[in-house]
């Protein structure tokens, strides 16, 4: 860990900014890497998933904690909403309730995946900017939702669920869900299947956790999905991931407490590890040269947190 200079202690927030200096672990295209906020693990605020807007705002889910939250670019930590807590969890293989993927539509609707293994609450949920949390579709209660990619242009949102190793499309305005996408690239070998998830290039893109591969699915010009292709393997608990920019150059999360870069090739390189700080890291956003990488300390116990670094075009 990097020695930690100026703490502020945020009592409201429950954070912790630090002025750490640059890490010396960071490989390029990425650099000066460093930890901006330390999140309290005995509150349950673990970040799972991560998206940033236009101003540098960064919002997250915490897992266990059942919350979305946002960390604005000077530090404070804003909860936007907690959602209801099941009577009985009953997740499967997390056997508690769990928040997932974030999206952000342009008008600040905040959509997210919620976990509970109950039906009355298992699904997808938005929260308007000063609204409370509702669901806008429900999804089965013995799944695993993941995920979670908005479609801008069609209103769409598309989900993983890493149990059932689908991938499901909603109208983010509320409905049914159908399943968009099947296969055996996105089944679970062990644990998890599909995880990750973006839209990019005229394809959903997603990562299958057990079988470390990042996977493209076109797009069809009737909205179908197109055959599995997997672009990429050798990556064992893989999460989720964020594009470096219009090419097919990615960073992914990985759970062993590394980020890799992924070319278009399949090939992969570490660009941060542990040594910057990274505590099960569960997800990646790019913001022009800015990378974002929660980490949420499901395998270390030691220190959920939020990493800045800079990247090379």
């Amino acid at each position: 860990m990097h020695a930690r200079s100026s703490l502020i202690a945020l009592a409201t927030a429950g954070v912790l900014l630090t002025s750490a200096g640059t890490a010396t672990g960071a490989t390029e295209p990425v650099s000066k890497a460093r930890l901006v906020a330390h999140f309290p693990l005995a509150a349950g605020r673990q970040p799972e998933n991560i998206t940033v807007d236009d101003a540098g705002s960064v919002y997250l889910t915490f897992s266990f904690a059942r919350q979305i939250a946002r960390v604005t670019p000077s530090g404070n930590v804003r909860v936007l909403a907690t959602l209801p807590a099941p009577a009985k969890a009953n997740t499967p293989n997390l056997g508690k309730a769990f928040v997932g993927g974030i999206a952000r539509a342009d008008d600040g609707t905040v959509y997210v995946t919620y976990a509970t293994g109950t039906p009355d609450l298992t699904g997808v949920w938005a929260v308007r900017p000063g609204g409370r949390p509702h669901r806008v579709a429900a999804l089965p209660a013995d799944g695993l939702p993941n995920g979670l990619a908005l479609d801008h242009g069609t209103g769409r949102l598309y989900v993983t669920d890493s149990v059932h190793g689908v991938i499901y499309r909603v109208p983010a305005r509320g409905g049914e869900a159908a399943v968009w996408a099947e296969g055996d690239a996105l089944k679970p070998s062990t644990f998890a299947g599909a995880n990750g998830l973006k839209l990019h290039n005229g394809a959903v893109w997603a990562t299958n956790l057990d079988k470390g591969t990042v996977l493209r699915i076109p797009v069809t010009v009737r909205g179908a999905a197109g055959p599995i292709q997997i672009r990429a393997t050798g990556m064992p608990s893989i999460d989720d991931f964020a594009f470096t920019g219009r090419g097919d150059t990615l960073l992914a999360a990985l759970d062993n407490d590394e980020v890799v870069l992924v070319r278009p090739d399949g090939t992969h390189l570490t660009v941060l590890a542990a040594a910057d700080g990274l505590q099960t890291p569960t997800s990646v956003d790019v913001h022009g040269s800015t990378v974002y990488v929660p980490s949420a300390a499901y395998l270390t116990n030691k220190d959920p947190n939020l990493l800045r670094a800079h990247l090379s075009h």
